[in-house]
């Protein structure tokens, strides 16, 4: 296949459209199933590279789910603590332990469950059944792969009336050095963005605290692997195998610290004994149950402990959960690690992180305050390296 025509462009006035490569080669994928549109693809291509990429660093099977050009999170084949798996909606997935890619899809969809409905997921092994069973169930637009197991295939096909988006890619191809983009019709060139992302990568730690675990090397990398397919400004907070919290696009530095902050804090909350206790009734589909618990604990526009709102949710009025409750357990989280993809300008990005349980930062360093950043990581004993490599992605 040389081209693929597309239904639209990102909006459905924009027409015509196709993907096709520049030398007149054939595509480097077959679509087993459904139509993937213009988004679709640009989702597709950005996560198969991150998994790609994963994989070859962590010598692990990775994951990613992805929302409009950004991952929601990304993770390797690390198993679930029982607390997770409850979380992550797969305590009843059987098998799920037997299954590293099952494993990573499942912390990669169950991180920001809210942010992946609907999702784009990328796999960087061929789609097992157990894993195909964890997608089966889920509100996903589609999914690439460098294969599928003859059953699991079958699988994903039934999701969508038939219709499910299905790419194979050639795991084997290469892309081209340089690559380019018309914007406004004016056409940019620059170099692939090839730079690989190692252990060697932390070695320059800053601070006076030098000790980087290699769990914490391991989550660096995860990190540091995310946002280099995150649209900037980004800032990745990473735990255990996976990001747990990914703030992206945004103008300020401080607010993506805020914003993978709060989502890191969402995931270990929702881990907390009285949130995986809630008592919904068993009428309450999926998505509204990650609707439900996000307003539980972050309090957002509806109240759903108040009365007259309950009623809709649970089978009994639940207990709210306090702001000094959710903070003294967040009090308890340490170990997390931290990755930015440009320096932090300002010590406040370290004060947030503290919040979060960071205890390891990778960032390129480079800013007129560094030494101050250095000397609020000093204040809280954080170990942090400067990687001088930026990871802009737009």
């Amino acid at each position: 296949m040389k081209e693929f025509e597309l239904k639209y462009g990102c909006n459905p006035n924009q027409k015509p459209a196709k993907i096709y490569m520049q030398d007149g080669s054939e595509l480097p994928i077959e679509i087993l199933s459904g139509r993937p549109g213009y988004i679709n693809f640009l989702d597709a291509f950005n996560s198969w590279q991150l998994v790609k990429e994963l994989k070859s660093a962590t010598g692990l099977p990775a994951a990613t789910s992805f929302k409009h050009v950004s991952p929601t999170s990304a993770a390797v084949g690390v198993k679930l603590s029982s607390e997770l798996k409850r979380a992550c909606f797969v305590d009843d997935i059987e098998g799920l332990d037997d299954s590293p890619l099952a494993c990573a899809y499942a912390r990669a969809r169950g991180t920001d469950r809210m942010s992946s409905f609907g999702d784009w997921i990328a796999l960087s092994d061929v789609c097992d059944v157990t894993t195909a069973k964890l997608i089966k169930r889920e509100i996903s637009d589609g999914i690439i792969a460098p294969g599928y197991e003859p059953e699991a295939l079958e699988i994903l096909k039934t999701k969508k009336k038939g219709n499910y988006n299905i790419v194979k890619i050639d795991e084997a191809y290469v892309p081209a050095p340089v690559e380019c983009k018309q914007v406004y019709g004016i056409t940019f060139e620059q170099g692939r963005n090839n730079f690989e992302i190692n252990p060697a990568l932390f070695e320059n730690i800053v601070t006076e605290n030098k000790n980087m675990t290699p769990e914490a090397v391991r989550d660096l990398t995860i990190a540091l692997i995310t946002l280099k397919y995150t649209q900037s400004n980004s800032v990745c907070f990473a735990y255990d195998g996976q990001a747990i919290g990914v703030g992206a696009g945004q103008q300020s530095r401080i607010h993506c610290t805020r914003l993978a902050g709060t989502k890191a804090d969402t995931w270990h909350l929702r881990q907390y004994k009285k949130v995986l206790e809630l008592p919904f009734l068993p009428t309450i589909s999926r998505p509204d149950r990650d609707n439900v618990i996000d307003g539980y604990i972050n309090k957002n526009e509806e109240d759903v402990c108040a009365e007259g709102n309950w009623q809709k949710y649970f089978t009994e009025r639940p207990e709210p959960l306090t702001a000094e409750e959710a903070r003294a357990y967040l009090d308890t989280v340490t170990g997390v690690s931290l990755g930015s993809d440009a320096f932090f300008p300002f010590g406040d990005n370290i004060e947030r992180a503290k919040r979060s349980g960071v205890s390891y930062i990778a960032e390129p360093g480079g800013s007129v305050r560094d030494d101050v950043v250095i000397d609020t990581c000093n204040k809280y004993g954080i170990a942090m390296a400067f990687t001088g490599m930026r990871l802009f992605h737009h």
